[in-house]
């Protein structure tokens, strides 16, 4: 028979999940004491491993046990695990927002015993919970100045220039840091805000998806972050959502109006906010999710508990900041505010759009529901014809660059021409094909409307046809 050695402060064995709910206890126990450790179902106190037969359904009990019965939540490892021919489920876990609580009982390991905790006990961890120099976002990181995407810090520092709120004139970031007290004191390491907003920092990862239908069920694509700074993350979400949205476009005189069925300000809004407010210190990650009646954008951590969204809509609450540091750094920037104005100015740009948009609470996550009703009031718009315009049919196509705008009969060559130029002038490399695609006639309409243009001066042609770009002179 297989051991594998004794019971310690940080390690706890089980015969059987017929005792899932001491397992439980124990993993809370040993959070209070240690801050992390080990479970095993399926070995004796001694060491001996005796195995159990381990099924989805085994490991999902496991899951749902420590879920429910745990607080704060903590997000453990969960598998399976193999000594000689005897199999074993393995719980490896962690968290630093302690006291936790089992079963509502806060409990301490001493030795290989989970005792209850005394009253004193349990309220200094709370007190050193609820302490902000403590804070997670205050604490030193292992990253330095060397590990900023400087591309991340100067498009950050560019935006609070221009907003006034930094002034001074340099662009090194470590100048920049230190005058804004964002250095640790021994010089070189960054705060765990910093590096969160500008390194490529594991604590932002995001989880974007997909969905086929309106419900979790089969997923059509699924893009994984690992890690990121939350600068250059807000872009990749954004950018995620304006992919996959509707866009109505529209051919008027020279210019082709654009216009998404969900506010680009208010996704914009909704991001920076889910990650300026949520959980850091709980291992699980903020989540996007794209389904063909909403979109939605978690943030991991939930509301701040005591307070609903619906207080907050009229702008006039007081601000509850859950990262004071992070968010303080992104008002310089005017990327947030420091007034809790946030779900009040995503409502009012939806409201403003005919954008239906929600305010969810869950367990452990705050969800901002936006609603695609606009693409059926454009289809209806499209049947009944409101959606011609000088001549220019106009389509509806996810993605900002998918939209097509085609020539009905009898158009004169004039919206081509004019779409043409207003293409050339959003993207100086789009290809002839893309052109093609985006205004919807043929290829060899393009060439001929091109050579055109050409010739009377009003674009040019710079460097290679794979590699160049347009210049567009009127």
């Amino acid at each position: 028979m297989v051991n594998i050695g004794k019971e310690t402060e940080q390690i706890e064995y089980k015969k059987s999940t017929g005792e899932l709910k001491e397992g439980v206890i124990s993993i809370a126990s040993i959070l209070n004491k240690h801050g992390s450790g080990e479970l095993y179902f399926g070995v004796k106190n001694n060491g001996d491993v005796i195995g159990q037969e381990i099924t989805d359904m085994t490991l999902r009990d496991i899951s749902q046990a420590i879920s429910y019965h745990i607080k704060p939540v903590i997000y453990p490892v969960i598998d399976t695990r193999i000594f000689g021919d005897k199999e074993v489920a393995y719980v490896k876990f962690e968290g630093n927002r302690a006291p936790y609580l089992a079963y509502n009982i806060p409990r301490i390991r001493v030795a290989d015993e989970d005792k209850v905790m005394d009253q004193e006990t349990y309220d200094d961890m709370l007190r050193q919970r609820s302490d902000v120099t403590k804070a997670w976002e205050l604490q030193v990181s292992d990253y330095s100045i060397d590990d900023i995407v400087k591309a991340d810090f100067k498009s950050y520092l560019n935006k609070a220039k221009a907003a006034g709120r930094i002034e001074f004139e340099s662009d090194e970031p470590e100048v920049v840091l230190n005058k804004l007290d964002l250095i640790a004191k021994d010089g070189v390491h960054l705060l765990n805000a910093v590096a969160a907003l500008f390194c490529n920092c594991s604590t932002n990862d995001v989880q974007m998806v997909k969905f086929a239908t309106d419900v979790k069920a089969t997923f059509t694509d699924i893009r994984r972050e690992d890690k990121g700074s939350i600068i250059g993350l807000c872009k990749v979400c954004e950018q995620y959502i304006i992919d996959a949205m509707d866009w109505k476009a529209e051919i008027i005189g020279l210019a082709r109006v654009e216009t998404p069925e969900i506010p680009v300000e208010a996704i914009r809004e909704a991001i920076i906010n889910s990650y300026g407010h949520r959980v850091y210190n709980n291992n699980q990650c903020n989540e996007i999710d794209v389904f063909k009646d909403r979109i939605e954008i978690h943030t991991t951590g939930g509301f701040p508990q005591g307070y609903t969204p619906e207080e907050f809509l009229d702008g006039n609450k007081k601000a509850i900041r859950r990262n004071k540091l992070i968010t303080g750094v992104l008002y310089y920037s005017k990327d947030m505010e420091t007034f809790a104005t946030g779900l009040k100015r995503i409502k009012d740009l939806c409201d403003e759009a005919g954008c239906e948009v929600e305010f969810k609470t869950e367990k452990e996550d705050f969800v901002v529901i936006f609603y695609r009703n606009l693409r059926n009031v454009w289809n209806q718009d499209e049947k009944n014809g409101v959606n011609d315009v000088n001549g220019v049919k106009v389509g509806v196509k996810n993605g900002v660059n998918g939209v097509k705008v085609g020539v009905k009969n009898g158009v004169n060559e004039d919206d081509s021409r004019n779409a043409i130029i207003m293409c050339l002038k959003e993207n100086e490399h789009i290809s002839i094909a893309q052109l093609a695609k985006e205004i919807g006639i043929s290829r060899r309409t393009i060439d001929r409307i091109i050579k055109q243009l050409k010739e009377e001066k009003i674009i040019e042609r710079e460097g290679s046809s794979r590699s160049g770009r347009w210049i567009v002179h009127s």
